[in-house]
């Protein structure tokens, strides 16, 4: 039984398309049908439901999953044991939202890059609704958010959360907590729109009994740092990402009465039985995030 058909069956599977499954293993849709195909005439059977509109398994192919997952746990094993190298060059694609870079992605990246030579990484920074979208489809192998991807055979470890704080241009960095009088005072610039960090923005203005319109979305933290520079208003930010860039802007982490929620930090990833080498570079990198 050829167990590249037996993974573009899982991945199909798994991602319950056949589109996303050739995005997933850099193939064209063709190239993985005609594999599925070739994989139901040596088994006798249809896996997949081609009568349906949308996608479907047989019985047979809702079975076969199961046994199909410990063939590939099976290879990986054996390729364990006795040394054989992967069939595909080793990558890993990896996301995270614009927090992560600022904090500790770049570091990790390093990491990973010094233990494994020839690794191709990719990286995509976005927002969690479109990196969780992204990980779902099998775009991504690893992404760093601020909500969970939710998905049959997706792992989800939630991380330590990021202590949020105000941040104002360096001159107003005081002993005295700002209380919350003198921080509605000035305009307030967060994350884009339904992200977490503007939720608790507008969470805790409701609490102080303060009105919710007027804060200003700004999606880049380069651009917020820069707002805030120029005396536009004060901005939220991750403690780590503001300690970062107090180093080279002129911003000052402010002290307050009114406390923000932290942000959330969840990893997602995909488990691949077929590529340990993979695995192993993701744990690695799951690793180092934890030691943060």
């Amino acid at each position: 039984m050829n167990l590249r058909f037996v993974e573009a069956f899982v991945w199909v599977a798994r991602l319950q398309s056949i589109t996303r499954g050739a995005e997933k293993l850099h193939l064209t849709q063709s190239a993985v049908s005609n594999r599925v195909a070739m994989l139901e005439q040596e088994l006798g059977t249809a896996l997949l439901d081609r009568r349906e509109r949308g996608f479907a398994l047989t019985p047979a192919g809702a079975r076969f999953v199961q046994h199909a997952e410990r063939l590939l746990a099976l290879q990986r094993e054996i390729r364990t044991e006795f040394g054989s190298p992967e069939q595909q060059p080793l990558s890993l694609r990896i996301g995270g939202i614009e927090t992560a870079l600022h904090t500790w992605l770049i570091p990790m990246i390093e990491r990973v890059k010094k233990s494994n030579a020839q690794i191709e990484l990719e990286l995509t920074i976005e927002t969690t609704p479109t990196l969780v979208e992204l990980l779902r489809r099998g775009s991504l192998d690893l992404a760093f958010a601020a909500l969970p991807a939710l998905g049959e055979q997706i792992e989800n470890e939630e991380l330590a959360p990021l202590e949020m704080v105000f941040v104002g241009p360096a001159g107003m960095a005081r002993r005295r907590p700002l209380r919350a009088g003198e921080l509605l005072a000035h305009d307030l610039l967060t994350f884009q729109r339904g992200s977490a960090p503007h939720v608790a923005l507008l969470d805790l203005l409701r609490s102080l009994g303060a009105p919710t319109k007027g804060v200003h979305s700004v999606s880049s933290i380069s651009a917020l740092v820069r707002l805030v520079e120029s005396g536009f208003g004060l901005a939220t930010l991750p403690r780590a990402a503001a300690e970062q860039m107090m180093a080279r802007s002129r911003i000052a982490i402010l002290r307050t009465e009114a406390k923000l929620a932290p942000l959330p930090m969840v990893a997602s990833y995909w488990r691949d039985p077929a590529a340990p080498a993979r695995d192993r570079a993701l744990h690695e990198a799951l690793s180092f995030v934890r030691a943060q």
